[in-house]
């Protein structure tokens, strides 16, 4: 798949006029991924833990969509966490898979490759909280950073980098998202953990255990259209 620049531009150009535009988002990374998700994918199935769970093929949207379920694990959890940041920025894991689907996503098929991106894109939620980096427009900034480390997605890079650019190299957005980056990088290998399962253990002991550190401390800078947070 060849990368689409003009496409990516144009619309990157309704992301700057509305952060909150996750479609428009979409697009431009789709613009810009050339083969990124294939070659994670082989690199998925080469790992002991990828092969176990294409094996099984768990929906990770079915955990992710199940607000009751994410609130009602105990407090201390990734789960619970993500239930708590769902609610509290006002979104869900439908409205993820919503606007994958208006920016005219991969026609839904069965084949492994296809359960893999359902499965990458509901990750992105699961990094948010992980990392400790809001949906608050530096947050996303720093989580694509994060996930472009993971992942050598040139789409996600893409779209890091230009947010980069147009923060500025030594800004507080900028500085958030190359310590992203370097966090991204020396955190183990993030895609082929069996996420079902850790939604249910302690959220500090994973980042400690998994290699992410703990949350940082920034100041967020919110979207017009994102909820104001008490």
């Amino acid at each position: 798949m060849a990368l689409k620049l003009r496409e990516a531009q144009r619309a990157m150009m309704s992301v700057s006029e509305n952060p909150d535009d996750t479609a428009s988002a979409i697009r431009a990374i789709a613009a810009m991924s050339g083969q990124s998700q294939q070659r994670c994918f082989k690199r998925f199935r080469r790992t002991e833990r990828g092969r176990r769970l294409l094996e099984q093929r768990p929906e990770l949207f079915d955990r992710m969509n199940d607000l009751d379920y994410l609130l009602g694990l105990p407090e201390d959890t990734l789960g619970h966490a993500i239930g708590t940041f769902y609610a509290t920025e006002e979104i869900s894991a439908q409205g993820l898979k919503d606007a994958s689907e208006a920016a005219g996503g991969r026609q839904a098929t069965n084949t492994d490759f296809d359960w893999f991106a359902r499965r990458s894109r509901d990750l992105h939620d699961v990094f948010h909280v992980l990392t400790g980096y809001g949906r608050d427009i530096r947050g996303e900034g720093a989580v694509l950073a994060f996930t472009a480390a993971q992942t050598w997605h040139t789409g996600i890079g893409y779209l890091a980098f230009r947010l980069l650019r147009g923060s500025g190299w030594n800004s507080e957005q900028g500085k958030l998202i190359r310590q992203a980056f370097r966090r991204g990088l020396s955190s183990d290998w993030l895609v082929d953990q069996d996420w079902e399962t850790l939604l249910e253990q302690p959220l500090v002991s994973l980042r400690e255990r998994l290699g992410v550190g703990p949350a940082p401390v920034y100041e967020q800078l919110r979207s017009a259209g994102a909820p104001v947070l008490n």
